[in-house]
């Protein structure tokens, strides 16, 4: 088992930046790659971004690269989400999520997740 906690979101007018943390413990050797997720109300669980385990490879969304970066510290079991120039279309809760394959981009290639993180971003 993989526990899950992300915090870091609130309250941002449009071209600000948040960071997002996300917390593992448990079984941390199983999450190999680390992945951010969001949900808008009334949408599906879309991909963000994903890290690997060396922090040698990411990927993100088309509608986010260039202004996120994910992140890891392994030494404090930590993945982080930089966010910046943010837009209103960002405003979701954010789930981080543990997966052992790179890469997945479907929310069912994930084993663990958080209970999210509320962002919005107003205009």
């Amino acid at each position: 088992q993989v526990q899950l906690v992300e915090s870091g979101g609130g309250l941002v007018q449009a071209g600000g930046s948040l960071r997002l943390s996300c917390a593992a413990s448990g079984r941390t050797s199983s999450s190999y790659v680390m992945g951010w997720f969001r949900q808008a109300p009334g949408k599906e669980r879309t991909f963000v971004a994903a890290i690997n385990w060396s922090g040698g490879n990411t990927y993100y969304a088309d509608s986010v690269k260039g202004r996120f970066t994910i992140s890891r510290d392994n030494a404090k079991n930590t993945v982080y989400l930089q966010m910046n120039s943010l837009k209103p279309e960002d405003t979701a809760v954010y789930y981080c999520a543990t997966s052992r394959f790179w890469i997945r981009l479907a929310p069912g290639g994930y084993d663990y997740w958080g209970q999210g993180t509320q962002v919005t971003v107003s205009s």
